[in-house]
């Protein structure tokens, strides 16, 4: 019995480093691999200033909810909403020269052949492109998903720690000089970082939350902690909504809430909607509850309309009415054009109404011109 464990102990480890050191599909490119050493950083620092060309650096980690599928959906076909290559692959693959935009899906599509593919490797690809022997972008891809390289060359390191990646990626981040890539290379490090299926990743976009950041950085934090970090990212941007001292790290914040598939996220956004001291904070989150729509949103949404002192959050509210379904928004925003009290929001309602082009929005026109 214990040798079969330790045999089942073993194949487990043997794939584990099978898979973390395994190349993504790459075609059109010179690939050469080589060990990421003991340090990543240095390793790939020797690496950048040894490129006498635009370059790729890659390696693989675990990446988080491995149902996710990041890969481009420009070419191929479409299976079920899915884009498929002709040889039956998931989707249309990406370009990295030049480059093409990046998606996520889920994998519950079928495929040629019946097969349906729920779960990836549990890994992610992480590129980084060297252009004038330094790092100015960072990419991140599902490790099926096809790379066409455009002629560069791609160095891939293998055995690269999901720890020893996070703190490369911060320091990314961190370290960077007023230079015009600068917000582009943030934006997808920040996104690599998040996806890290490690605890250090939790710990890294705290820190880069955290004040004395600077507040390009802090703002592109909190989408991914609704969107990849669970509990406790939800945790850290239910204290950001509450108690940041910029409003605008306070309106991400909003948004990386509505990101969250945690059971309290609504509760959260109408807590939020009811009760914060910030004017553009509360209208953020009665924006945010249209667009998750349904009978609770709704309720919230109206009460704001009604309760809120200032006019301009009552005036977002009303927006807000304009972007639920049309069976939910049209009937609320006629009943607030009809009966409220304040000339402004009545005008406000009076508006999205003829934005909307419904039919019960022109007879309410109708009725009222008679």
């Amino acid at each position: 019995m214990i040798t079969v464990i330790r045999l089942v102990a073993l194949v487990t480890s043997v794939l584990a480093a099978a898979s973390a050191g395994a190349q993504p599909r790459i075609e059109n490119g010179r690939i050469t691999s080589q060990p990421a050493g003991s340090s990543l950083a240095e390793t790939v620092r020797t690496l950048a200033g040894a490129q006498s060309a635009v370059a790729w650096i890659g390696y693989s980690v675990p990446v988080v909810e491995s149902e996710r599928m990041m890969c481009c959906f420009d070419s191929g076909t479409w299976i079920n909403g899915s884009m498929v290559r002709s040889d039956g692959s998931c989707c249309g693959g990406c370009r990295l020269e030049p480059s093409a935009s990046t998606s996520m899906t889920t994998r519950s599509s079928q495929l040629p052949g019946g097969v349906v593919k729920l779960e990836g490797s549990g890994q992610m690809t992480v590129l980084l492109r060297v252009n004038d022997k330094r790092i100015e972008r960072v990419r991140v891809f599902s490790e099926d998903c096809a790379l066409d390289a455009g002629g560069r060359p791609i160095i891939w390191l293998e055995n690269v720690r999901p720890a020893d990646s996070v703190a490369y990626l911060e320091g990314l981040v961190t370290g960077q000089t007023d230079r015009p890539e600068r917000d582009r290379l943030t934006e997808g490090t920040v996104s690599a970082i998040a996806l890290h299926r490690d605890a250090a990743a939790d710990a890294a976009l705290e820190r880069l939350v955290a004040p004395g950041q600077p507040e390009r950085v802090r703002r592109s934090v909190p989408f991914w902690l609704g969107n990849s970090r669970g509990p406790r990212g939800f945790a850290v941007l239910r204290r950001l909504v509450k108690e940041d001292a910029s409003s605008d790290v306070r309106k991400k914040a909003v948004f990386g809430i509505s990101q969250s598939s945690q059971p309290s996220a609504i509760d959260t956004l109408i807590e939020t909607a009811r009760t914060n001291d910030q004017t553009a904070v509360r209208g953020e989150a009665i924006f945010w509850l249209a667009q998750k729509a349904g009978q609770k949103a709704a309720a919230a949404i109206t009460e704001r309309i009604e309760q809120d002192p200032d006019t301009e959050v009552k005036k977002r509210a009303v927006f807000a009415l304009s972007q639920l379904p049309k069976d939910e928004g049209v009937p609320l925003l006629i009943n607030v054009a009809r009966t409220h009290s304040n000339p402004a929001v009545k005008k406000q309602a009076m508006f999205w109404l003829g934005q909307s082009r419904d039919p019960r929005a022109l007879e309410f026109f109708a009725e009222i011109l008679k």
